[in-house]
């Protein structure tokens, strides 16, 4: 199981919403088009080719960025400015 940051970039409200509600059935919504996503290989293959079929390819974009093994690297690894992320900051920074 690996961890990943999904982004996307759709240029059509109706394929933005059908993105969005995939999207939803596969990882936690953090911010406006941005989902972390625990994915086997098995289901990452099954996310991509429904994504596919709904995108125009060369009008929109998916990114996924791998964030290492699930329970190897801690969602908490991840950085905000702003608002906190879903899971609270990692705490205190010493400089």
């Amino acid at each position: 199981m690996q961890v990943w940051l999904v982004c996307y970039d759709i240029s059509d409200p109706k394929r933005l919403r059908r993105v969005y509600v995939t999207m939803r059935g596969y990882g936690e919504h953090w911010q406006y088009s941005v989902f972390l996503c625990r994915l086997s290989a098995s289901r990452k293959v099954r996310l991509m080719s429904e994504l596919e079929d709904i995108i125009a390819p060369a009008e929109d974009q998916i990114l996924f960025a791998p964030l290492g093994p699930a329970g190897v690297r801690n969602e908490r690894d991840i950085e905000t400015l702003g608002r906190p992320s879903p899971y609270g900051a990692p705490g205190p920074v010493v400089l």
